[in-house]
């Protein structure tokens, strides 16, 4: 009876500290469950900060490319409006450079004795007018421009200005040529 006693208080003994070992791993347990959770709960957090931050950047970033998307949308348009502009400003040029011409040849036959003083004059305001929208000014008023310098046909309506570029002046001169 004696061993069965000893035997029973070694029992219990061993069942008490197997009882102590599992509670304390129930406790590491638990602990470390919890200390899992949280971290779980900080990493979501993190990474929901994490996303927003990734978003707001997209979205800066989408900002700024439609900025310069439209920046070089209007380079684009200013670049191709200075070339029709130094297009129509070359046109106007020749165009002067041909009633100059013109103007020297009436001079000239004016010279040998023909009266073209008519022809003359109409080539001189001719050449003015040309000379005006052969001219880089940008800085004249409309008001002190004459209708033709403005592109305004007789009756007052404006010449679109493909009519402007694609205008050719014929003179009395012509007629001989």
């Amino acid at each position: 009876m004696d061993r069965f006693a000893t035997e029973k208080e070694t029992a219990l003994s061993k069942l008490s500290w197997v009882e102590s070992q599992l509670r304390g791993m129930k406790e590491k347990g638990t602990t470390q469950a919890k200390r899992i959770e949280e971290l779980e709960t900080r990493l979501a957090s993190e990474l929901a900060k994490a996303k927003s931050e990734a978003e707001k950047a997209k979205v800066e970033a989408e900002a700024i490319v439609a900025v310069y998307r439209a920046d070089a949308e209007v380079a684009q348009v200013q670049a191709r409006k200075a070339v029709e502009t130094a297009q129509t400003q070359e046109y106007w040029i020749a165009e002067l450079s041909q009633c100059q011409s013109r103007r020297k040849t009436f001079e000239e036959i004016h010279a040998r004795g023909f009266d073209l003083t008519e022809e003359i004059i109409k080539a001189k305001e001719l050449e003015v007018d040309v000379g005006a929208l052969a001219s880089d000014d940008d800085d004249d008023d409309d008001e002190s421009k004459s209708g033709s310098e403005r592109g305004e046909e007789l009756d007052g309506e404006e010449l679109p200005p493909e009519k402007i570029r694609n205008l050719r002046v014929f003179s009395f001169f012509d007629l001989f040529v």
